[in-house]
């Protein structure tokens, strides 16, 4: 895959560049340290790969992936884990890299890449809401970004500036908010049914008047939501 590195920081691309060169696969074109000098590039030039900072002056990673018409496919390289939740909205992002890189982790972005690339060749292009396409996403907590099944989420629910996730297994609270998460999430399995939860329809247990029985969970229906959950279950 053909590369380039844009970070305004001159150690971190020589860190980047000595990880690269450990992967035969990578061929790195070039270097930038500033996102406007890489779009001049961009505009004569075709990459498969960028690695990209966020914090930059003048213009940061998340202004410049916004400019881009054809996105190759993007690898976030870090020092700032808050922005992770944004960033996997957009689907050619691949990983979300957090300084410093250990060669470990950096290689699993690469076979991420490398994933991608092949069953963008193989599988005809689809709409995407920005999921995963193995089932999953990904949330920031304490730093870390810890990968989610979506079929074991039964509940989300908005708390303030947070929210709840409930799963089979764990629940996890993420500072986000209900409307970023619902876009990340398949129209077919989720459905917003008041203001402040969002559910899996499949994990319905029972009905009554205005709310839904979900494991232990009574959560409450919104009238205005009443109609579309009852029309989405007709179709289970």
């Amino acid at each position: 895959m053909n590369c380039i590195i844009i970070d305004d920081e001159k150690m971190a691309r020589v860190i980047l560049k000595t990880l690269c060169n450990e992967i035969e696969s990578l061929n790195i074109l070039e270097e930038f340290s500033n996102a406007i000098e890489a779009m001049k590039y961009l505009i004569e030039n075709k990459v498969d790969l960028i690695f990209l900072d966020i914090h930059m002056p003048g213009f940061s990673g998340l202004d410049f992936i916004k400019t881009l018409k054809n996105p190759p496919k993007i690898i976030f390289t870090t020092s700032d884990p808050k922005f992770a939740i944004e960033a996997f909205e957009y689907d050619f992002i691949v990983d979300y890299l957090l300084k410093p890189i250990e060669l470990p982790r950096f290689k699993k972005a690469i076979e991420r890449a490398q994933k991608k690339e092949l069953s963008s060749v193989t599988e005809p292009k689809q709409p995407s809401k920005s999921v995963d396409i193995d089932n999953d996403f990904y949330v920031n907590i304490d730093r870390r970004l810890i990968k989610i099944d979506l079929p074991s989420i039964y509940l989300i629910e908005a708390k303030g500036d947070y929210i709840k996730i409930k799963t089979e297994n764990k629940d996890y609270t993420v500072h986000s908010t209900l409307k970023k998460i619902e876009e990340k999430l398949p129209e077919s399995l989720f459905l917003k049914i008041h203001r402040s939860y969002i559910i899996n329809i499949k994990k319905i247990i029972d009905i009554e008047d205005n709310s839904v029985l979900i494991k232990k969970d009574v959560i409450p229906v919104s009238r205005s939501k009443r109609p579309e959950l009852m029309k989405r279950l007709d179709l289970l």
